[in-house]
């Protein structure tokens, strides 16, 4: 495929975090110009039979999608997985496990709230959630935008929901070492999400890159709506000295909360290698068999 493909290979469901369904995404892609597109929600692949189809019946190429949660040190990365097998049970059931602690932490921050004078948090945020097993900080955030607690969800994190804040509680996610083999033993190609959004110093980003490689990583994201223009090259340096390859997409999540939609990123930096490159066996053309095993 060619390295200036409109790719967008990150963004989110009903089945996670955002907002629309798998079909109305494919189609605001296909709207906004993308050739190639992959729904990525957050520990959860429940949504990409219907994703799949829907892409088809835009007519647009598709690659299956993942984001993982992952404790490294003390800070949750995230992992995005492409091109796998999304019936395979061993990546079903560790996402399971990764999923398994999000209720408990959820009841944990409503109670944190409350203690603050916001009652009925919980049962707010559920409102907000289609996956009652994704329950995350974004429904939370949607709920106390709603109740006019804060302007919009940037206020309600700085506020609320990190470190030091009363809503925060932290959450164990999987294993670095895990989540990319999980996604390598189903066929696909692991890589790292809009890593400048870590703030890691220059030891702990070289630990992480150095981490994910030897598990098996190949690629990490370059130009991505969690970037800076300035990032761009940044990472599009690391890639090439990890031999990593660079991938692309908006981390779309809502029409009224994302930054950046569908086919407004620019291309990828030149001289750095595109991910669907090595991921052509296993993007699911229109017209062509729909499938989900990788041979």
């Amino acid at each position: 495929m060619p390295d200036m493909l409109n790719a967008d290979l990150h963004c989110h469901s009903t089945f996670s975090d955002g907002t629309l369904s798998p079909e109305a995404l494919a189609q605001r892609a296909r709207e906004r110009g993308v050739q190639l597109w992959a729904l990525t929600d957050h520990d959860e692949v429940s949504g990409l039979d219907r994703a799949s189809a829907a892409a088809a019946q835009q007519g647009l190429a598709f690659l299956s999608g993942v984001e993982v949660s992952v404790s490294f040190g003390e800070t949750t990365v995230h992992i995005v997985g492409l091109g796998f097998d999304w019936h395979h049970a061993g990546l079903r059931a560790g996402l399971a496990r990764t999923r398994g602690g999000r209720e408990q932490r959820a009841r944990e921050m409503a109670a944190g709230l409350e203690k603050v004078g916001i009652g009925g948090a919980y049962e707010g945020a559920l409102r907000y959630v289609g996956n009652p097993d994704l329950i995350s900080r974004t429904h939370f955030a949607r709920f106390l935008v709603e109740t006019r607690v804060c302007r919009d969800p940037a206020e309600v994190f700085r506020h609320y929901l990190v470190e030091g804040k009363p809503g925060f509680v932290p959450h164990r996610w999987a294993r670095l070492q895990d989540a990319v083999q999980w996604i390598v033993q189903a066929g696909g190609l692991a890589v790292i999400a809009h890593p400048a959004r870590y703030h890691l110093n220059g030891g702990e980003e070289h630990a992480l890159f150095s981490s994910f490689k030897d598990y098996g990583g190949q690629g990490v994201e370059v130009v991505t709506g969690s970037h800076f223009p300035h990032e761009y090259a940044i990472y599009a340096d690391l890639a090439n000295s990890f031999g990593l390859y660079a991938s692309r997409g908006c981390d779309f999540h809502s029409p009224g909360e994302s930054g950046t939609d569908f086919g407004a990123l620019p291309p990828l930096p030149s001289g750095v290698p595109p991910v669907w490159q090595a991921l052509e066996g296993r993007i699911l053309h229109p017209g062509a068999p729909q499938h989900t095993a990788v041979h």
